[in-house]
Parts: structure tokens; sequence; C-alpha cells
């Protein structure tokens, strides 16, 4: 083979080996058959940035964080019943998650609470939840909504839209970085620290939003959660829009009245699922 075709050759084989191993993950992440909420298939582009990198990147960022809040004696300790409350959700939802992205079977959930002012929550990729105490307090937030809250994160990880987001936001530059490291070019940790400094940060389109909603109510009400406190969380969302700790959540999480309309013309087709879970 002359010099110019083993070069052709290799660049195939190096594309076609990333390729493959980025969308090693293709299949896990469906719409299951028995869905009661209507939503399509996640964006293709996640498949250009593997799975696995996004969740090592989220564990080494969430980790981090805890670390910081521990320092600063704003972790919540084991015994705190906010914090129990909020485990005790989790373990509803939880088993609820696996028909919306099989890898979550694997996945090391966490559950923490910071102590902040903040309106905030989040679900990284991997199943690592952090609430912050301001979300709670200054929205007294019942269990139901709370539940909402958490599937509505939770479902953000499931369908994958920080991949997505980092594919279409980093484009050439991550492929080509995470191509380099899967064939042995490059370093896992540079390039987990440049995707974990980013996990936080992230904005997701309304498309994103919707369908987080969407899958989250569904999560809460088959975890036994009055799928009406969605409407009623966000009626409160809309209500502290204008307070001092409202930009945290709600600049990455607009309310408004097309989000509650959708979400009521959900309930319904939810209603039976919280029905029967709590028989």
């Amino acid at each position: 083979m002359c010099s110019l075709c083993e070069a052709k050759h290799s660049a195939w084989a190096g594309r076609r080996a990333f390729l493959l191993a980025a969308g090693a993950g293709v299949a896990t992440v469906t719409v299951p058959a028995l869905a009661q909420v209507d939503v399509g298939a996640p964006s293709s582009l996640r498949n250009l940035v593997p799975a696995q990198e996004i969740e090592t990147a989220a564990a080494q960022e969430y980790t981090k964080l805890v670390a910081d809040a521990r320092a600063k004696s704003a972790l919540a300790p084991q015994g705190n019943p906010q914090l129990q409350r909020l485990r005790n959700i989790a373990g509803r939802l939880v088993p609820q998650t696996a028909q919306w992205n099989d890898r979550s079977r694997q996945w090391r959930w966490e559950v923490n609470l910071l102590n902040s002012r903040q309106i905030n929550a989040f679900c990284m990729p991997g199943g690592k939840i952090a609430f912050y105490t301001g979300i709670l307090d200054q929205l007294q937030l019942t269990d139901d909504e709370a539940a909402m809250i958490m599937g509505h994160e939770m479902a953000h990880a499931l369908r994958e839209h920080s991949r997505s987001r980092i594919a279409k936001s980093q484009g050439t530059g991550t492929i080509l970085s995470l191509g380099a490291q899967l064939l042995g070019l490059g370093q896992l940790g540079d390039v987990a620290a440049n995707i974990g400094t980013q996990l936080l940060t992230l904005r997701f389109s309304r498309e994103d939003e919707t369908d987080a909603d969407l899958v989250g109510l569904e999560l809460a009400a088959r975890g036994g959660y009055n799928p009406q406190a969605a409407v009623s969380l966000w009626q409160k969302m809309g209500q502290a829009s204008g307070g001092a700790g409202g930009p945290s959540f709600l600049s990455t999480h607009p309310s408004g009245p097309d989000r509650i309309q959708q979400l009521q013309a959900n309930v319904p087709k939810v209603q039976g699922l919280y029905q029967r879970a709590r028989i």
C-alpha cells in the first residue's frame, strides 16, 4: 500500500474508531413504549460526545462542589431533615428512570443539600443531584412540588441534554479533543476538566426545557407525587421571578403562561399513573 493510501486508511480507521466509541450509547436513550407524555427522540448530536466522558466529568465537578461546600460549612449533614426529605423523594423517583435511559441503572445516584439562599437545583449527568436551601425555603415547596423539580432535573440528565448542548456549543474542538483521547493521543483528565466546568453553566434550549418538564412530570407521577403540583410549582416560580434569589434557577428555567398551560394539558395524561402509584 502506498504511503498516501496508508495515511488515508489510518485517518479513516481513527475516525471510525471514534465514531463507534462515541455512538456506543446510541440505543440507551429512547422514548418508552408505555410513556404517557408525548416527547420526541433525543438529539442525535449527543452521540458525537461519549456519554462516559460527560458522566466522568460531572462526577469530578460534583465532588469538587460538595468538597467546597463542606469546607465552608455549607453542606447539610446526613441527619438534616430537609436532606432526608429530598433523599426520600429520590428513592421513589430513581426506580422510574431506567425506562428513559438504560445507563441510569449503573449511575451512582447522589443527593446533597447546600446551604444557600439561591433558588437553585440541578442533576448533573450520571445522577448527581443538588438542591439549595433557598429553593425549598423561599418557595415553601411541598413534597409534591420538590418532586416535580427533582423529576425535571433528572430528566435533563436522562435525556442527555448536557451531552447534546456540549456537542452543539463546542463542535469540532471538543469532538477532536475527545477523539484524540479515545485514540490514545490526549489526557482524560484535561478533557474532563474542560467539560466539567461547563456543566453547571449550560443553558438548555426551550425544546430541552419542555422535554424535561414532561418527562419529569411523568417520573414524579409514577413515583406517587401529585402531577397537579407541577402547575403550582411554576406559579410559585413566576411569583418569585422578581425576587432577589430568583435568577439562579429562573435565568435558565424561565417561567411563563405557555409553560404552565403545557403542563396543565399534560397533567391528565399522567393522572392515572399517580393514582396507581398511590394504591
